[in-house]
């Protein structure tokens, strides 16, 4: 055996950096997705038939929604991209921070309303957020680095993967189906 798969040999499967890199994709896939969905009730016909469908939609403003959809989206995509480029890699653990106090504030909301099932899902995925924080910020950062070919390619194939598999699927739905 080798020295090279002596080290393969002993690599854990699951590692903090492995775990990071999941949870950031998931979660990024997540609330871009989620995120789009609340931008595209700028859409008057649309906002309008919304609280059909999500209940807490009917107590907020339109132009509130559409912003929580837009800081959704950005910070979803912020999970990602930063740290695959390697340009600016720290905005990563700030858009998770971002999120969690989106989720922070949203269960707060969802309290006032006594809308009690909605927080353990606030909770989750704030907490997970905030795991992505810390450990991005602290744990293990993503090193700056040039911008690459390949990493310039990978993020725009991110970016079309989102696009096919969450944007269009969410704006189809939005658009198409009967709440």
């Amino acid at each position: 055996m080798t020295v090279t798969q002596t080290i393969q040999a002993r690599t854990p499967i699951f590692t903090l950096n492995r775990v990071l890199w999941f949870l950031q994709v998931v979660w990024g896939f997540f609330f871009a997705g989620s995120g789009f969905g609340k931008v595209l009730l700028f859409d008057a016909a649309l906002y309008a038939d919304a609280p059909r469908a999500v209940a807490w939609y009917a107590a907020v403003p339109q132009p509130l929604i559409v912003f929580i959809g837009v800081v959704e989206v950005l910070g979803g995509i912020g999970l990602i991209l930063p740290a695959l480029t390697g340009v600016k890699p720290k905005l990563t653990p700030l858009a998770a921070a971002g999120l969690a106090l989106t989720m922070v504030l949203a269960s707060g909301f969802h309290l006032m309303r006594g809308e009690y099932a909605l927080i353990p899902a606030n909770i989750l995925l704030g907490g997970v957020a905030a795991f992505l924080a810390v450990g991005r910020w602290n744990l293990r950062p993503t090193a700056s680095s040039p911008l690459t070919t390949p990493r310039l390619l990978g993020s725009l194939a991110v970016v079309a993967v989102m696009a096919l598999l969450v944007f269009a699927p969410t704006w189809y739905t939005m658009t198409h189906a009967q709440f």
